[in-house]
């Protein structure tokens, strides 16, 4: 068994840390390795069953930037512990350091405001890494000083190759050639939203799904779905349906549970009802998101082997239906941290790149990025990270959407229909409407940045109706638009200002 061990300071910080719990390490090919952490005084034990080294991943509080996720360089394990501080210092400024070089490599002009808080941090940490052996504790303190402005430099170095790159775009042309859109959820929006809806988004998305379509076995109920397509049509908004199956923990009719041990007939029947509902709207709804958490699963008594076989036939259907179509599968937690649980063995991306190397007919990906939720949910990470992870995904070579949720408070949600709670803040600020808008306007502009972005999607667009995701919608309960929503439609305004000509 693997062993690396971490000397936590101050040891107050071990009083309000729960986060420390869910750190994993992960291998050289980001691989996450099954991690479980033992805290002793001020010592921190990560074990797994592999040897060999490898990256620490925890939630790490830094003042001015909450409680983001935060990593170490590769290490090796040894019997003498880290100073964890230290070494979460060293792994940032490493992959600031990384990205600056190879964003100047292809031309990005970097402003001077960068590289004083870049070369602080070196300083600070160099102090850091001198001392720790002999003072572990003021180490510890410099290195959260260095971590500070690391992250510092980091933020605003993706702003600018935010900035940069869409300058380029809007000079390539005056619209971007991507979709902005929101989830309908189970209503047709009434007449006063409809115009605050198609002022904000280009698209929306029709949510058919089998669960609500068919709650008892051969018995459909469209009706929601067809004024919604009208709906849609009538208000000249690109649709995307679905997602068809969800195979998350609940998100299958009941009635299929006895069938979950049968594969042969589940097959069949999950086909039928995604040859039902493609040929129901062909012609009218071009793409479709035929699954959503395919990673993750916990629908049914489904493997990780059977939700892969189950998805390449689902989508194999679709195709035979409507050769031009285009085929999403939605994937949730897209770093992988889920598999720090040991219940799976693929990595978001070898499962995506499964299907892709099948030949089934994978148009795209929807990266699904909820963050501030519990238990399920993307933890809190900074503009680097996510510029990364979408470069990462890149690699497959097919487009990407993404699919967005943050809250605007952490009280209770009546109408929420999943168990999820509203995590405590991790970014510089308590759950707020005014909290939603600042990640609006930290995540949108880089993902209208990214080339590999096609299409850009809200969770659900109102509070007033049931939803998943508690308090994300961008109007409340009462019907009354949040800042979100300014923040949106401001960016309608400015990025597809075509679309707004007539």
């Amino acid at each position: 068994m693997g062993v690396m061990r971490f000397l936590v300071h101050p040891a107050e910080a071990l009083e309000d840390w729960d986060e420390a719990h869910r750190a994993y390490i992960s291998g050289l090919d980001a691989r996450v390795f099954p991690t479980r952490i033992e805290i002793d005084g001020s010592l921190m034990s990560c074990r797994r069953k592999a040897s060999g080294s490898g990256k620490l991943h925890v939630a790490w509080p830094v003042p001015g930037f909450g409680r983001p996720l935060l990593s170490t360089t590769s290490l090796s394990e040894r019997d003498e512990p880290y100073v964890l501080a230290v070494e979460l210092a060293r792994g940032k400024i490493a992959k600031v350091r990384d990205q600056y070089s190879a964003w100047e490599i292809a031309g990005m002009q970097t402003p001077e405001e960068f590289r004083q808080p870049h070369r602080e941090a070196y300083r600070l940490f160099s102090r850091a890494a001198l001392i720790q052996s002999e003072q572990p504790e003021e180490a510890s303190r410099l290195a959260i000083e260095a971590l500070t402005h690391a992250c510092e430099a980091a933020n605003i170095l993706t702003q600018t190759y935010t900035r940069q790159r869409l300058f380029v775009r809007r000079r390539r042309a005056p619209r971007l050639p991507a979709s902005l859109g929101c989830n309908l959820g189970p209503v047709v929006p009434e007449e006063a939203a409809a115009d605050q809806f198609c002022q904000a988004f280009n698209a929306a998305c029709v949510p058919v799904d089998w669960r609500s379509v068919e709650p008892a076995e051969g018995v459909y109920n469209w009706d929601t779905f067809d004024a919604q397509v009208e709906w849609c049509d009538q208000h000249k908004l690109l649709m995307r349906g679905g997602p068809l199956l969800d195979f998350s923990p609940g998100g299958l009719p009941d009635w299929l549970e006895q069938w979950e041990h049968d594969l042969f007939n589940l097959e069949s029947f999950v086909s039928d009802f995604v040859e039902t509902a493609i040929s129901r709207y062909v012609g009218r709804i071009r793409l479709w998101e035929v699954s959503s958490r395919v990673n993750t699963g916990g629908a049914l008594a489904l493997t990780e082997e059977n939700r892969l076989t189950l998805v390449a036939k689902t989508l194999e259907t679709a195709r035979q239906i409507d050769d031009d179509i285009q085929l999403f599968i939605r994937v949730d937690q897209p770093w992988g941290d889920y598999q720090a649980r040991g219940q799976h063995r693929l990595s978001p991306l070898q499962f995506v790149d499964a299907l892709v190397r099948s030949g089934v007919g994978l148009s795209g990906v929807d990266l699904e990025l909820a963050v501030g939720y519990r238990p399920q949910n993307s933890a809190s990470r900074d503009l680097l990270d996510l510029s990364q992870l979408l470069d990462h995904w890149s690699v497959l070579g097919i487009p990407l959407h993404v699919t967005l949720a943050f809250p605007s408070s952490g009280a209770v949600d009546p109408l929420a229909t999943s168990d999820l709670e509203v995590n405590r803040p991790q970014w510089k600020a308590d759950w707020s409407d005014a909290a939603q808008a600042q990640w609006i306007e930290m995540f949108l502009p880089l993902l209208m940045a990214k080339q590999s972005v096609v299409g850009i999607f809200w969770a659900h667009f109102s509070d007033a109706a049931a939803h998943q995701y508690p308090h994300a919608g961008l109007l409340d309960a009462a019907g009354r638009p949040k800042p979100a929503l300014d923040q949106i439609t401001t960016y309608r305004r400015t990025y597809w200002k075509a679309d707004d000509d007539s």
